[in-house]
This record gives C-alpha cells, sequence and structure tokens, in this order.
C-alpha cells in the first residue's frame, strides 16, 4: 500500500504516452474496416482511466499519510504530461483550438516555475478549490474533444481556459503575498 500513489502516477505516465500513441497511430493498431469512432472511444477512455489514477493517488496519499518525495515529484509531472499529450492528440487531429491549448500550456509552465521558486525559499502555497476546478474543467473538456461526439467540447475548452487563467492568477496572488508578507 505504501507505494501505490507512486504507482498510480508512474502508471499514469505510461497512459499519457499510450493515449498519445493510439490518438495518432491508429492506423498501425487497428485493421482498416473498425469505424474511427472506436479510436475516438478507445482515446477517450484511455485518458479518463489516466485522469482517474491522479485522483486515486492523492486520495490514497493523503487518506494513509503515503507522502514522497518521488509523489511530490513526479505526481505533477505524471498530471502534466497527461494533459499534454491530450492537447498533442487534439492539436493534431484538428479538434482543439491552438490558442487555447496555448494559454492553457502557458499556464501551466508559469505555475510550475512558480512552484519551483516557492520550493526553493522553503515556503509553501497551498493548491486552491480554482486549482481543483480548472484541473476538472481541462478534464472534461479533453476527454469530450476526444471522444468527439459532444458538439460542446469547444464550449468545454473554452471554460477550461477561463478557470485555468483564474486559477493561475490565483495561485500568483498567493505567490506574491506570501513573499512579501
Amino acid at each position: 500500500m505504501r507505494y501505490l500513489p507512486n504507482i498510480l502516477s508512474v502508471s499514469r505516465i505510461f497512459l499519457a504516452i499510450l493515449l498519445l500513441f493510439v490518438a495518432l497511430h491508429y492506423d498501425v493498431i487497428l485493421p482498416t474496416y473498425v469505424d474511427k469512432n472506436w479510436v475516438n472511444y478507445l482515446s477517450c477512455l484511455i485518458f479518463c482511466v489516466a485522469s482517474l489514477t491522479d485522483f486515486f493517488d492523492g486520495y490514497i496519499a493523503r487518506e494513509y499519510h503515503l507522502h514522497s518525495r518521488f509523489g511530490e515529484v513526479f505526481d505533477p509531472l505524471a498530471d502534466k504530461m497527461l494533459i499534454l499529450s491530450g492537447f498533442i492528440a487534439l492539436l493534431v487531429l484538428q479538434r482543439a483550438s491552438p490558442w487555447a491549448v496555448f494559454l492553457i500550456l502557458s499556464r501551466e509552465f508559469f505555475i510550475t516555475g512558480l512552484r519551483v521558486m516557492v520550493a526553493g525559499s522553503g515556503q509553501s502555497v497551498a493548491a486552491s478549490t480554482s486549482g481543483k476546478y480548472k484541473t476538472g474543467a481541462q478534464i472534461a473538456a479533453i476527454a469530450f474533444l476526444l471522444a468527439d461526439f459532444f458538439p460542446g467540447g469547444e464550449v468545454l475548452l473554452w471554460l477550461a481556459v477561463a478557470l485555468t487563467l483564474y486559477s493561475g492568477a490565483d495561485y500568483t496572488i498567493k505567490y506574491i503575498k506570501s513573499v512579501h508578507v
């Protein structure tokens, strides 16, 4: 049980790679007579299973106090790799706005830089509720756009952009306050 959260994080990295492979190289995997919609559903399923590992590794680590340095580094790395693989697949499949993806990924890189600065100073800025909403919105948008059966996927993507930018501003303000207090 002690290593389960870390195993889930590592599995998320492998699922991110699998997602990208399935979404981009389905023609190598599936026979030509299989409808391409099944690739969409399979990609969505892989993404959703990987997203569930994010939920469960955090839940198990908190519930059983299984915090590790490995988990502190690899959990957010696995999260970013999963979101990145989803967005790369969507860009190649031309199902997501490049501007929306750029804004989301720019925020992620910026906040990762701030987190490194906070860690380097020995301080901590707790994650906020807006960050959880941001993650949920990104996951929903990517899942619906991968499945490609819901016409509101683009709306979900722009909602995710708004929540992503809001949570980034929220985190930045918390960081500035923690440095100047």
